[in-house]
């Protein structure tokens, strides 16, 4: 039996991975799902931090008092399992990164994405006023997210997301922890996932960062929702 703990990307909860979930557990494995700050219903949004959210990872795994995990993070969430890897280091098995950043020391998200998104981000930050969040487009996430889906399909997911905090975005951490850990990691790319496009920018680039060859799985980067059962079996391939 394995132990996960999935850590969404922006503007989701820890309701996204329930279709995944599901399957991991009807196959005997325990996983745990949390809703990082900010992005549930009633949260401030106001002054989370990428630090905020790693901490909320290290709490649930010491809380339950978790042992041979595998801490598993989507896209923006490679930042959050990046700062949380090194404080559970005795507590880990494996670190598994899907469609998933994987930041260079000190580099931030607003860094690792393309000038257009960075741009966007920005634009949205300063049009919610006080509270400081991103909210992603419907014609980006239709397009480039969750485009093997159904009109209604995205229209129902997309319904559901909530404002990121900016200053998941901003704040650039410190790696070389992360990269001096003695645990291994593996990484799942969706191989229809165009929210990075491809060459510079791309997803390929991060893969070869941990030094690992990436590991296949159809669907896109929504793929959580759309191919829930392929997705399942490629994040138990990573674990070995």
């Amino acid at each position: 039996m394995e132990t996960f703990v999935l850590i969404t990307g922006a503007w989701h909860g820890g309701w996204s991975w329930r279709p995944v979930a599901t399957k991991l557990r009807a196959a005997g494995h325990r996983v745990y799902t949390p809703t990082l700050p900010g992005l549930d219903l009633g949260d401030d949004p106001r002054g989370v931090t990428l630090t905020d959210c790693a901490d909320a990872v290290v709490d649930l795994v010491e809380r339950e008092d978790l042992t041979d995990v595998t801490l598993l993070g989507h896209s923006w969430g490679g930042f959050v399992l990046c700062g949380a890897a090194p404080r559970l280091a005795p507590r880990l098995r494996r670190t598994v990164f899907w469609s998933a950043f994987v930041p260079h020391d000190g580099e931030s998200l607003m860094d690792a994405v393309p000038p257009h998104y960075a741009d966007l981000f920005r634009a949205q930050a300063a049009a919610s006023g006080e509270a400081n969040t991103v909210s992603l487009p419907f014609e980006v996430w239709q397009g480039a997210f969750m485009q093997d889906a159904s009109e209604d399909a995205q229209r129902a997911v997309f319904g559901l997301l909530a404002p990121q905090p900016m200053g998941t975005f901003t704040e650039a951490p410190n790696q070389k922890p992360f990269f001096d850990l003695d645990v291994p990691s593996s990484y799942v790319l969706s191989v229809d996932d165009i929210a990075l496009p491809p060459g510079e920018y791309g997803w390929t680039r991060f893969p070869e960062r941990l030094g690992v060859t990436a590991i296949e799985a159809p669907g896109s980067h929504e793929a959580n929702f759309t191919r829930p059962g392929e997705l399942a079996d490629a994040f138990l391939k990573a674990v070995g």
